[in-house]
């Protein structure tokens, strides 16, 4: 699980919430962290984002960094409900490795959904941070959060 990278912040005059990029700090920063990413997880079988441009923005700096992998827009991941993102990924090959880039709150509440965490608790993740869970019986059952990083730590991985 990838929050986006570091985007124009909301309210900017003339650009929708909905279509805020990223900035260029934002873009350079990830791009390390990405970085640091290819060396603590396994290239992903599959690359879900939402649709919005900084989390598909996001998603191609993590697919370059992996090497030949096309990221796939999962609408729920913009505008969907943990349950939807639940269902989304209940759709990919059980054995798949999937990578998923997407936004707060709803990152938050789906990775402690996916730990059984009380239901309205969830995670806090840092613009560009990230988080493996292990699924062995899939997005239905109790998951096992091997790590949960943010994206300064992810960027020391390769130094600054």
């Amino acid at each position: 699980m990838i929050r986006h990278a570091a985007a124009v912040p909301g309210g900017t005059p003339g650009i929708a919430d909905d279509d805020r990029p990223l900035t260029e700090r934002g873009r350079a920063r990830f791009e390390r962290a990405a970085r640091g990413l290819v060396r603590v997880v396994d290239r992903p079988d599959v690359l879900l984002t939402s649709p919005l441009p900084r989390a598909r923005a996001t998603a191609e700096i993590a697919a370059r960094a992996f090497g030949q992998l096309a990221a796939a827009v999962e609408p729920a991941l913009a505008q969907g409900t943990v349950g939807g993102i639940v269902a989304a990924l209940a759709r990919q090959p059980a054995e798949a490795m999937v990578a998923i880039v997407g936004h707060e709150p709803t990152l938050g509440a789906l990775l402690a959904r996916l730990l059984e965490g009380p239901r309205g608790e969830r995670f806090a993740f840092k613009k560009g941070g990230a988080a493996l869970v292990d699924l062995p019986s899939g997005p239905g059952a109790p998951g096992r959060l091997v790590w949960f990083l943010k994206p300064r730590i992810l960027r020391s991985l390769v130094g600054e």
